[in-house]
């Protein structure tokens, strides 16, 4: 249905384009180009843009969806500041953008389902934007620049903010979230909302990644039959595809970080509380954990990625998190440099912590990286533990109850989550308007009326294999912070902050200046999380059997981004300038015919 409306809409769109542009002179020659178009409408040529070129031999499974180049210019892979300056020397409008990515989300969506719905509204605010930038005012680097939210991020138009599930169609949004607020207000261009884990992963603890009811299962550009990683799959999806130049996603635990490093982009988790989710009474970020929560930015480099992150950081009395920030004046662009910061750089390995429990393929091809940053002047000091590592981190893989499965729950992340949950989200949906949906009492019964749709009982669909038990243990807590709460709080944010990143980063009184970390290991993510602090993944390498990326992480204290920016740029520029294979990569998209639900968690 989407696809159908957004076909009819593109070429409604450049009927009117081809009827308006200044290029025709007079009302003839406009009636003809009209008229061609609808006397036209038989496709003649349907390789290799508008259909995938069916493959064969060892390619049978790769599909092929070339990016044609959008009035000219290579849409594929281009950087905000090489879309600005086709915005300022005539080469692009921002219609013309917007109308060249939408004809990419017709070409490929249908297969990856990254797109949750477009904003109706898209074109004529890109036409307002290019009318500003007629008259000389260009509000900065993000004028025109085409954006998707994660459908968990409120936005307060024609658009529906509903985390996925069918329970919030149709409720109407107080206002729009801070985040989104801001990054309009810099000239942003919100394109539309992106698909995701339905209820960001909260609601089922075994479930198909990337899928929602409303939203279909998101798939990655470089293998469809994997998980694509999540729960910010679709903004991942979509940058990596090239159906938009950055997206927003939210992180409680690893939903930035993993879909980025699994797509072969920049991901950006902050500090929490550099963000804002805009505040808890109420929020317009659907929560899941007020102590976590943060909002990242997903792009192909770290310039991007950081220019979305100085689009949307700062203060919003909404949110008392924010208030307490430590941000640079004037952002944190500045900061990017080239590979020549790396000499005298200070990394660690937490090898006993996270390394081992990457693969040995994984290893080999991010030492192979690590010996490049070495050999540009950094310093790599092997066996910066966390303290605590033997006690926090699972060796049998991401596991947020891993205090319970110790027998503590009160060493448990799950613990706090599970209850924040239950409060957090009562305020979020007193604040909305059109819905009957005010309590998780009420959402895991729609769930449960709605189960062949929405999964609301074990083993009834596919992508919800355990049902609603991650609502089922929320709805257990009464939203109470007993004891157990407060001590499991307490010792994870000990374990992680001063006893954890921090002690492994003074290293026995040798200042480090981050870690590095695997982040296809999910306990990397989820120390982070725990702790709040940032986190910056760089594509790195490929997984030889499945063709999918893995990525390179720099972990830091609280409000180092500067330090992680200064220093993801400079390893990127090293990838860059190198000629290393250890860098970004375009997708391959194998087996782009499947559907399989649930995904492979491969």
């Amino acid at each position: 249905m989407f696809l159908s409306v957004l076909q009819s809409l593109i070429s409604l769109c450049f009927v009117a384009f081809s009827v308006a542009s200044p290029a025709h002179h007079g009302a003839p020659n406009s009636f003809f180009n009209a008229t061609q178009i609808i006397e036209n409408q038989e496709l003649k040529s349907p390789y290799p843009y508008e259909f995938p070129v069916l493959q064969n031999g060892s390619l049978v499974d790769s599909g092929q969806f070339p990016m044609p180049r959008c009035h000219g210019f290579k849409l594929e892979e281009a950087t905000i500041d090489q879309l600005q300056q086709a915005l300022s020397n005539g080469t692009l409008t921002s219609v013309k953008l917007v109308m060249c990515y939408m004809k990419r989300i017709y070409q490929t969506d249908g297969y990856i389902r990254a797109i949750m719905e477009i904003n109706p509204d898209v074109l004529e605010i890109a036409e307002a934007l290019d009318d500003e930038r007629a008259h000389g005012h260009v509000r900065g680097p993000l004028h025109g620049i085409p954006f998707l939210v994660k459908d968990n991020i409120g936005t307060k138009d024609k658009m529906e903010t509903t985390a996925g599930s069918w329970m919030l169609l149709g409720s109407v949004i107080p206002r729009d979230a801070h985040v989104v607020h801001r990054l309009r207000e810099s000239g942003a261009l919100l394109m539309g909302h992106a698909t995701l884990s339905e209820w960001a992963d909260m609601r089922s603890n075994i479930y198909s990644e990337g899928y929602s009811a409303r939203g279909d299962q998101a798939r990655s550009p470089y293998n469809l039959t994997t998980t694509p990683g999540g729960s910010s799959s679709g903004s991942a999806g979509a940058v990596a595809g090239n159906l938009v130049t950055f997206a927003l996603g939210t992180e409680t635990d690893g939903s930035v970080i993993n879909p980025s490093e699994r797509n072969a982009l920049v991901g950006i988790k902050p500090t929490v509380g550099l963000t804002s989710r805009a505040g808890t009474d109420p929020e317009s970020v659907i929560p899941e954990s007020h102590n976590q929560d943060t909002v990242g930015c997903l792009a192909k480099t770290v310039r991007d990625a950081t220019i979305c992150l100085d689009g949307i950081y700062g203060m919003d009395p909404r949110d008392n998190y924010t208030l307490v920030q430590q941000a640079p004046a004037g952002g944190f662009s500045k900061f990017i440099c080239n590979k020549d910061a790396l000499k005298g750089a200070k990394f660690g390995l937490p090898w006993l912590s996270f390394w081992q429990y990457a693969s040995s393929n994984q290893q080999e091809q991010l030492l192979d990286l690590i010996s490049l940053i070495e050999s540009a002047g950094a310093e790599i000091i092997n066996g910066t533990e966390l303290p605590y590592w033997q006690t926090i981190i699972s060796p049998d893989g991401w596991n947020w109850d891993y205090g319970s499965t110790r027998g503590y729950p009160n060493e448990s992340e799950y613990t706090y989550v599970k209850t924040d949950f239950y409060n957090d989200i009562v305020a979020y949906l007193a604040d909305l308007n059109n819905t009957d949906i005010r309590s998780v009492a009420d959402i895991v019964q729609y769930n449960i009326d709605n189960v062949g749709s929405e999964g609301g009982i074990p083993n009834v669909h596919p992508a919800f294999q355990s049902g609603q038990d991650g609502f089922n243990a929320s709805l257990a807590t009464g939203g109470v912070m007993d004891e157990t709460y407060w001590q499991a709080l307490e010792f994870c944010h000990r374990t992680t902050r001063e006893d954890g990143i921090d002690a492994a980063l003074y290293n026995n009184g040798t200042q480090l200046t981050a870690l590095l970390v695997p982040p296809d290991v999910g306990q990397t993510y989820q120390i982070a999380a725990q702790a709040g602090y940032p986190m910056i993944t760089l594509p790195a390498g490929i997984n030889p059997d499945t063709g999918m990326p893995f990525g390179l992480a720099l972990m830091g204290t609280a409000w180092s981004e500067s330090t992680l920016i200064k220093y993801a740029s400079a390893i990127e520029d090293l990838q860059m300038s190198s000629g290393t294979k250890y860098k970004r990569t375009t997708p391959m998209w194998l087996d782009y015919t499947s559907k399989n639900i649930p995904v492979n968690n491969v």
